[in-house]
């Protein structure tokens, strides 16, 4: 049975109870027993499908490897956050996170290893932004958060707190520590982007600090 359709008929019950004082005889009043027990049956019928449902939203929008959004659900929360910016003019940033050479690390260690890192940034990003905030994987090691309320220097501030934190916990397998470079951009999220622009900005940041990294590198 549908969510609908346990509503609708928990409705049609709630007012069958509805029964003057004077109509209660004995009889009636073991039907409206027999109605009361069917409702609280499909009260319980209807959290249950709620709650179901509730789930499949949530395995649906869940990066299948990691405990954050996958592209879609990220791109939805992000096209929120814009709206949001539209419509109240507050702000909101971006942070774009690119892991350097995580290839050789799987050709190094394995893919569980490889797994494990990508694991442990997620969970570390994760665990330090506040429950306004998503974040996402967008593709292979490319990770993005949306950072509300931010202006482009908090952002920024923000992506070097993670980036030490980032780098001295790196994830760790039997024992050992799996260190793992990696390169981030920022950029404040204009009031008539679109989640494409919005993104695409952000991640010219990133392989813009990637560039100058690289070009000082002995």
């Amino acid at each position: 049975m549908t969510i609908e359709r346990i509503e609708g008929r928990t409705t049609r019950l709630r007012r069958a109870e509805v029964i003057p004082e004077g109509e209660m005889t004995p009889r009636v009043r073991a039907m409206v027993a027999a109605l009361n027990g069917e409702v609280e049956i499909l009260r319980r019928d209807l959290k249950s499908a709620r709650d179901r449902l509730a789930e499949a939203e949530r395995a649906a929008d869940q990066d299948q490897l990691l405990p954050v959004l996958n592209r879609r659900a990220f791109a939805r929360a992000l096209g929120r956050h814009i709206s949001a910016m539209a419509r109240y003019g507050t702000q909101a940033s971006l942070l774009y996170f690119d892991l350097d050479g995580f290839k050789r690390i799987n050709d190094a260690y394995g893919h569980a290893v490889g797994d494990a890192v990508l694991a442990h940034f997620a969970r570390l990003l994760s665990a330090n932004v506040r429950d306004s905030d998503s974040v996402g994987r967008l593709g292979g090691d490319e990770f993005a958060i949306v950072l509300a309320h931010a202006s482009a220097l908090q952002a920024t501030k923000k992506a070097e707190t993670l980036t030490r934190m980032l780098t001295t916990a790196p994830a760790e397998w039997n024992g050992a520590r799996i260190p793992v470079s990696f390169s981030y951009g920022t950029s404040e999220i204009a009031g008539g982007d679109s989640v494409e622009t919005a993104l695409a900005r952000a991640d010219e940041a990133m392989y813009a600090q990637k560039r100058t990294a690289c070009s000082l590198k002995p």
